[in-house]
């Protein structure tokens, strides 16, 4: 089917459905929009286990993405005189005003910190998921006693959900109304977004998505959190046919036009500058392969990311992950082209999904291709905090004998709400299993990407692997996150595959891909084989190192050693069929 927008419809439908196969969310809704007005929608899977399947009118739970309904709202009193972007935020919280800004001489920080994540608080995803339902009271008294700064005030982009529910508090100051309220009549009601809101309970339930994680027997249902002071940065539940007349607001905006409809409640003006690179996301463009593509200049505009795309120009997005959800929207202002897409699992990766239809859409194609991946973006790292240190000591400690007692005292609760302790104690077994009795590995150096984040390497007699830590923002900080790397089990999908490819890129790589690795539908085969022989090319004969990330079942990221180069291999696989989906290598 093929529509009046030169759009081929079933082939975009297979895209979803083949990432739908991936098993990384029970259902996923999802939609395209053109000319302003959704074009096209579908659901696969379910929306709740043994229920149908959603569709654009079924309601799910966008976390981030709210980020874009709190910085309209802060642009909205902005363009009615209510509050400037460069007055310090404090002028409306005053549990700001005693805060240390990390260093002597730093600036305090300005509600413009805040929209473009340069106040200089550290990451904060996991803790900061699990604080949605705060009370009010309750976050008053978390501010007041002061939070950790990785950064001064201004001077880098860090991802923080700590400036987004500050900023909740600045709208309910320069307005007079609760955060919610104003949203709902100055934004949703305007739009017509009548299946937008704040609570599960808004919803009918045969109209809701409930969203899941995935544990030990299959899905498990996560239940949704309460309104609280957090809504600002991911308490928004909406749907698919809400969320394209969003997207298509900000899409709409572009070019500028004297004849424009005004019935948007927040001028062009002001969609636009939302829309404009605020703040780099990265220092330097990630290491990758020569011949390769070119590094894509990423930014943070207010509550929206900016993409600098080489073949197809600028693109805006949101992504949002959260216990139970994942979803992204994003848009090409040049042709007002948007995807919107949500899937009801634990941080499903609705991002690659929608980035692979978008470009699909804009290019009249809609095959699915496996790209070089670049390394993540990397950056200056300051030196860790010395609670940053105590901690993954402390960590190393647990994870050689397991305490849940130890473990209270060290994690923030989203921890064991995240990935229950019996799991984590469970994970430990099975890591023992494949590299048998572990230590802290003295022969490799810990790495900080920021101060209050620290990876190290945990040794056995049979292989090395990456363990992470990452602190939060409250004061004394906890440990937020624990990640762990898996290796592929002898004998499994995914260490068959391993086990080929590295043989495939030290043997003749000129010869035809192994007939003993088939390659997934929808996944480009030829494009793959071109990648791993440049890489064979660069980096001479290889041997697998340490891992650096995976669950050891469908996939697993390694560190290949090589003759000239050493390079990050990561392969995604069926676990079922044996089938390769990806295989990306970064230097």
């Amino acid at each position: 089917m093929r529509s009046d927008f030169g759009i081929d419809f079933a082939a975009a439908d297979e895209i979803v459905r083949r990432h739908h196969e991936r098993g990384g969310q029970p259902g996923i809704s999802y939609g395209i929009v053109r000319d302003g007005r959704l074009a096209h929608a579908a659901g696969f899977g379910v929306r709740a286990v043994g229920g149908p399947a959603p569709d654009e009118r079924t309601v799910f739970r966008i976390a981030s993405m709210s980020k874009s309904f709190t910085a309209s709202a802060v642009m909205l009193l902005r363009d009615a005189g209510s509050l400037a972007l460069d007055d310090v935020a404090a002028k409306y919280v005053p549990e700001l005003a005693g805060w240390a800004y990390g260093a002597g001489d730093a600036a305090p920080v300005t509600v413009r910190n805040l929209l473009t994540m340069t106040a200089g608080f550290p990451t904060d995803d996991p803790w900061g998921d699990r604080q949605q339902g705060l009370p009010a009271e309750d976050f008053r008294s978390l501010l007041a006693a002061g939070v950790g700064f990785n950064w001064a005030p201004g001077t880098r982009f860090e991802y923080s959900n700590l400036g987004y529910a500050i900023l909740g508090l600045i709208v309910t100051a320069a307005s007079g109304v609760p955060y919610d309220e104003f949203v709902r009549t100055r934004l949703l009601a305007p739009l017509g977004m009548s299946r937008t809101g704040f609570d599960a309970a808004e919803f009918p339930d045969r109209e809701l998505a409930l969203g899941y994680r995935r544990g030990p027997k299959g899905w498990a249902q996560v239940p949704f959190d309460p309104y609280g002071a957090f809504a600002p940065m991911g308490g928004v539940f909406s749907c698919v046919a809400d969320l394209a007349a969003w997207s298509a607001g900000f899409a709409a905006a572009f070019p500028p036009d004297d004849d424009r409809d005004a019935a948007h409640p927040l001028s062009a003006a002001s969609r636009r500058q939302m829309q404009l690179p605020q703040a780099v996301t990265a220092w330097r463009a990630p290491d990758r392969l020569p011949g390769g593509p070119p590094a894509s200049p990423s930014y943070y505009g207010f509550g929206l990311f900016v993409d600098e795309d080489p073949a197809v120009g600028r693109v805006v997005s949101h992504s949002g992950g959260y216990p139970g959800f994942g979803s992204n929207m994003r848009w090409h202002p040049a042709t007002g082209t948007a995807v919107i897409a949500l899937g009801n699992g634990t941080y499903a990766a609705m991002h690659s999904l929608a980035e692979s239809l978008l470009r699909a859409l804009l290019t009249r194609s809609a095959t699915c291709h496996v790209a070089l991946a670049p390394a993540v973006a990397g950056a200056p790292a300051g030196a860790p905090w010395p609670a940053t240190l105590a901690a993954a000591d402390a960590v190393s400690e647990l994870l050689g004998d397991w305490d849940d007692a130890a473990a209270d005292a060290l994690f923030s609760d989203n921890v064991a709400l995240d990935r229950p302790y019996a799991e984590r104690r469970a994970d430990l077994a099975l890591l023992r299993s494949r590299i048998g009795a572990f230590t802290v590995d003295p022969s490799r150096a810990a790495e900080s990407d920021t101060p209050a984040h620290r990876r190290w390497w945990l040794a056995g007699e049979r292989g090395t692997v990456a363990a992470a830590i990452q602190l939060n923002p409250q004061l004394p900080p906890r440990v937020q996150s624990l990640t762990l790397a898996f290796p592929p089990a002898p004998g499994s999908a995914l260490g068959r595959a391993l086990a080929t490819v590295v043989g495939w890129m030290n043997g003749d790589c000129r010869a035809a891909w192994p007939a003993a690795l088939p390659v997934a539908p929808g996944a480009d085969g030829g494009l793959i084989a071109r990648r791993l022989r440049m890489a064979a090319t660069w980096a001479g004969t290889v041997t697998p190192g340490a891992f650096q990330a995976g669950d050891g079942a469908a996939a697993t990221t390694v560190e290949l050693v090589g003759e000239h180069a050493t390079m990050a291999l990561s392969l995604l696989v069926n676990p079922v069929t044996g089938e390769l989906r990806q295989a990306d290598v970064a230097l």
